[in-house]
């Protein structure tokens, strides 16, 4: 078998994850889609280690080595990111990236809650500012 196929399905699979990785807006696809792009990564080491072992006399297998690091880290990186996905569901109620940068966005232009002295002085400033204008 010649390099060019598992090259090409790989090439493909790639750009399958990174479309989904750009154009998802539910954060459970776009790590599934960070998930299809390390699976590519994955076929190509395996599929150069393979092509590299046929020229060499002494096969370590380096490629599959680090395909099964790969494998554990992705499965490492994919429980973390379930885990920080579900609480961020359970807090906000939505899993849509679009919606959790609006908010968090909307979230920083409030000003800072400081102590209840702070707040206090604000509701005064503000009772304040009403009665001057009523007057």
């Amino acid at each position: 078998m010649h390099l060019a196929y598992p090259a090409v399905l790989s090439a493909l699979l790639f750009c399958t994850g990174l479309y989904g990785v750009l154009a998802r807006r539910n954060a459970i696809l776009v790590l599934m889609s960070v998930e299809l792009m390390l699976n590519a990564v994955n076929l190509n080491l395996v599929a150069f280690d393979v092509w590299l072992s046929r020229t060499a006399e002494e096969t370590l297998h380096s490629g599959q080595a680090l395909t099964l690091f790969t494998i554990a880290i992705a499965a490492a990186e994919i429980g973390i990111g379930l885990a920080i996905v579900l609480a961020v569901h359970r807090n906000r109620g939505t899993a849509d990236i679009d919606k959790l940068r609006d908010s968090a966005e909307g979230h920083e232009s409030h000003p800072a809650a400081g102590s209840d002295s702070d707040a206090l002085t604000a509701e005064q400033a503000d009772r304040a500012g009403k009665a001057e204008a009523t007057a």
